[in-house]
Formats: C-alpha cells, sequence, structure tokens
C-alpha cells in the first residue's frame, strides 16, 4: 500500500481546501495522475499519485482543510489486495466497572502497606486523615541572568520581530517545543499588550441589535483574502513607505498603441498599455538598480537584482493575486502584452500555476484599468517598491508657452526608505517617464 499525501508545494504553504476528488475509491489510476484539486491561499493544485495503482480509500470530503502532509488516499499496488479499511465494532459498551458503594456514616482509613487493617480495629471516633500526597517536584532553578532558550527557526524569530512579541512567552507547540509561525501569531492575538501600539489589533465591535444583525452579512477571512491581509500588515509594519507621485505625458504613446492596435488584434494580442510600462520599467531599473532589490534582515544586506521578474496585480473574484513575468527585459512588447493577458486570465480563473506566483522583482499594479486618480499602494513583498499606474486623462498643459490638451498619465511610487532614497526614486521616475513620453526609445523592442 501507498499513501497519496498532500506536499509541500513550497511558498511557506502549510495547508489547503480540498476542493474537488477526482478519482474514487476503485478506481486504477497510474503513475502521476491527479487525484484532487486543492485551493492553497496562491492557486488551486492538482495532487498527483506518486505510482499506479487501485484507490483503496480516499480520505476527508470536499471542503475540509488539509494540512500538508496529510494523507490524502491510500493505493494498492498492482498484485496488491484492496482490503477494505478496518471497522470499529460499534455498539457494543464493555461491562461497566462501578466503585463499591460505601455508606454515608462508614470511614474508611487508607491501609499501610506493612499490614492489613481489619474493620474491627476501626474506631469510630478515630479522626481518619487522608494520606498526603507526594510532594511536587521542583525544577531546578537557571541561575539568574541565564536567558531562556527558544527553539525556533530564523524566519520564525524574524515574524515575532515584526509583530513585537517577546518570542521567550511564547509556548511552542511543534516539535520537542519549537516555537512556530503559528504560535507567535497566536500568541500575538490573544496577548495585544505584548505588540507596539501601532500593531495591536482592534477590539471587537459591540454586538448589533438583531435587527441590525438582520441586515449584516459576514463573510470568513481565507485563503486568498487571508494572504492579503497578513502579507499587507507584514510590509506596512515592516518597511518604512514613502509615497511619491509624478505625471507623464502620454499622447505620443496613446497614437502609437492605436496604430499598433491592429496588427496585435492581428495576431490574436490585445495591446494594452500595460505593455509599454512593463517594458519602459524594465529600461529604468537597469538604470536604478536599488529599486529592483529586496532586503536581507537576517544579513542586514541590500540584495540587488540583476534580473527583471515583473510581478502585475491582477483583480480576482478571490481578490487580489499577482502574477510575475519572468524575464520580462528579454521580451518585445507584443510578447509582454500577450504573456500578461495569458496570466491574468488564468489568475482570474484560478488556473494559474505556483511557479507564476512568485519570483518578483518588482510589482506594477494597474488601478488604471478600473478608475481613481492617485493612491499610495503597499509594497509587495519581498519587493522594495511598487508602481501604481492610473487612468489616462485629457488634461491642459502648458506646451511651449501655450495651453493644450495632452494625454496624462498619472504614476506614484511606493518604496521601502532602508533600501533608497526619495532621490534614488525620483530618478527612476524621471527614466520611466521619459521612455513613456518617446516610445520611440522602446520601438527597437517591438518586434
Amino acid at each position: 500500500m501507498v499513501d497519496v499525501k498532500f506536499p509541500d508545494v513550497g511558498e511557506g504553504i502549510t495547508e489547503g481546501t480540498l476542493v474537488k476528488w477526482l478519482v474514487k475509491a476503485g478506481d486504477e489510476i497510474k503513475a502521476d495522475q491527479a487525484v484532487a484539486e486543492i485551493e492553497t491561499d496562491k492557486a488551486i493544485v492538482e495532487i498527483p499519485s506518486p505510482k499506479a495503482g487501485k484507490v483503496a480509500k480516499l480520505y476527508g470530503k470536499e471542503g475540509d482543510v488539509i494540512k500538508v502532509g496529510s494523507t490524502l488516499a491510500s493505493l494498492a499496488l498492482p498484485g496488491e489486495e484492496v482490503r477494505p479499511p478496518e471497522v470499529k465494532p460499534s455498539g457494543v459498551k464493555p461491562p461497566e466497572v462501578k466503585p463499591p458503594e460505601m455508606r454515608p456514616t462508614e470511614e474508611v482509613k487508607p491501609a499501610e502497606p506493612s499490614r492489613e487493617i481489619k474493620p474491627s480495629e476501626i474506631k469510630p471516633s478515630e479522626e481518619i486523615k487522608p494520606p498526603k500526597p507526594p510532594e511536587e517536584v521542583k525544577k531546578p532553578e537557571k541561575p539568574k541572568g541565564m536567558p531562556e532558550r527558544v527553539l525556533a527557526t530564523p524566519s520564525t524569530r524574524r515574524l515575532a520581530r515584526e509583530l513585537g512579541v517577546d518570542i521567550s512567552k511564547v509556548e511552542g507547540t511543534g516539535p520537542g517545543g519549537r516555537v512556530t509561525d503559528e504560535d507567535v501569531r497566536r500568541f500575538s492575538e490573544v496577548k495585544p499588550e505584548a505588540m507596539p501600539e501601532a500593531k495591536r489589533p482592534e477590539a471587537a465591535p459591540p454586538e448589533a441589535a438583531p435587527e441590525i444583525k438582520a441586515l449584516e452579512e459576514r463573510i470568513a477571512i481565507k485563503s486568498i483574502r487571508k494572504t492579503i491581509g497578513e502579507r499587507m500588515v507584514q510590509s506596512k509594519f515592516t518597511a518604512p513607505h514613502v509615497t511619491s507621485m509624478d505625471e507623464a505625458d502620454v499622447t505620443e504613446l496613446v497614437k502609437l498603441r492605436e496604430k499598433e492596435k491592429k496588427a496585435a488584434e492581428e495576431k490574436g494580442i490585445k495591446l494594452t498599455y500595460l505593455a509599454f510600462v512593463v517594458k519602459a520599467v524594465t529600461v529604468a531599473l537597469k538604470q536604478h538598480p536599488y529599486l529592483n532589490a529586496s532586503i536581507d534582515s537576517q544579513k542586514n544586506e541590500i540584495v540587488l537584482k540583476h534580473y527583471y521578474n515583473i510581478g502585475i496585480a491582477v483583480d480576482t473574484p478571490e481578490g487580489l493575486m499577482v502574477p510575475v513575468i519572468k524575464n520580462a527585459d528579454q521580451k518585445s512588447i507584443m510578447e509582454l502584452a500577450q504573456e500578461t493577458e495569458k496570466l491574468a486570465e488564468e489568475a482570474r480563473t484560478r488556473k494559474i500555476k505556483l511557479a507564476d506566483l512568485k519570483g518578483n522583482t518588482f510589482t506594477i499594479t494597474n488601478i488604471g484599468s478600473i478608475g481613481g486618480i492617485f493612491s499610495t499602494p503597499i509594497i509587495n513583498p519581498p519587493d522594495v517598491a511598487i508602481l501604481g499606474v492610473h487612468r489616462i486623462r485629457d488634461m491642459p498643459v502648458v506646451v511651449d508657452g501655450e495651453v493644450k490638451v495632452r494625454k496624462i498619465l498619472p504614476l506614484v511610487i511606493s518604496f521601502d526608505h532602508r533600501a533608497l532614497d526619495g532621490a534614488q526614486a525620483a530618478r527612476f521616475m524621471n527614466t520611466l517617464i521619459e521612455h513613456l513620453k518617446d516610445p520611440d526609445l522602446l520601438l527597437l523592442d517591438m518586434m
């Protein structure tokens, strides 16, 4: 027999929801055949069988939360007999052993180990004292000033620091008493006094009157929404955010896009402004590398990345997801448009692969596809910067001493002040705007 387990799919995922069984007990399946679909906080993944055989038993039902490492199914290998699951006898109770009845007036003196006490020796007038309980063995006290040794991984210790939790006060539930991430989060929730004031959870709202509660709807925070909340809290309370705003005159870009849109459609590509923005961003990041970086807080280092994986925030029914365009600097605008559309559709339908949701070095959030003028986006870890792109509007602009109507694109950049300063962010924005204003600079990458 072989067990099919929920494997560790990476990215810190510890559990998932069983969405759908793809096999049933008694089915003959092949090696690597998908057994079930499990929804994690990032995507829906198919769990393959490690070997060929016959499904003997399935564990759990659709909708159950499955922990990483848990058994999903038992598989009988070729030649093995499929044994039915053991059934524990039901309805048969062991005989109940009742303690001997004692009369209210009867007093019993505990027996001494050295001799047998006969009932005739017990005098009614004697006071019977119960035996003293064994003295509690006290643990040897540690010398004062010696710190408590806490078993925890570096990432768990970092999480404790970020949440303002004294890890020495957290009771570990992991192997050997190890403190886990979940222990730290649970402690931060039940011990608000252990957190900095700015990070303390809000008090529960007062109970509403019954007639008001009847008009309310409660939606559980889980899956993607839960992960978004945790990551954004981590980002906001770890990285000192600074947001800078600017505008780009994209009149020429609008003309170019209209000109090339038909040619793109003939190739089955939807040419959006976002593709031009992605290409311009990669050019600017090469000139200003501190925005294409992350921070290693354990080693106190800024990690400059000389590869350009651009995350694109996508609005989905379950919440915000960030597919990643790998090696964006090596792709043409047409290729970027095609890949952006493909990844966005896969994210919305939850068909996206986990590999396409990680590895980002810089993130773009395209708020303009919905609306808005300006915003203050929160950095997407582990990046140190995020670009917000807003809606292009017709605006009066002074050009060569004359007021003209131009196409203006509002842009915002939020960055981690630990990694760079405002001057570096401003220079990055200047390079970006220069390439969006004059798209001829990008034409060589169109093919």
